[in-house]
């Protein structure tokens, strides 16, 4: 067993410390030791801001979404389906009215007067 050695802290920040070590270690040593490696391990100061919060991150996505969004919507009705409609009407093939032939007329005339 390793000796102990007692520390002086604040004893606002000793209550802070010994509920955090609580919730997540069994010992407030495996605690301490667990935030110091992790700072030496990373290189980074305790003192240092580490950027935008999670929270700030996504807020700035779901902006940055939103404005994807409408843009694809405004090319989509502004440009896109009108376009579409000019080429569709420009493919359309309108077929030509049939027209009877003289020949066809003559034929059917014909018959006509045979019934009669």
């Amino acid at each position: 067993m390793e000796p102990f050695k007692n520390i002086r802290f604040k004893k606002k920040t000793a209550e802070r410390f010994q509920e955090f070590s609580r919730t997540h270690f069994k010992t407030h040593s495996e605690a301490l030791a667990t935030m110091l490696d992790f700072f030496f391990y990373n290189e980074i100061s305790p003192k240092e801001k580490l950027g935008p919060t999670g929270r700030k991150i996504e807020n700035s996505l779901k902006k940055r979404m939103n404005a994807i969004i409408a843009i694809m919507k405004d090319v989509e009705k502004n440009k896109a389906n009108p376009t579409l409609a000019i080429l569709q009407s420009l493919l359309e093939v309108n077929e030509p009215k049939k027209k009877t032939l003289i020949l066809e007329k003559n034929s059917s005339r014909k018959e006509d007067q045979n019934k009669y």
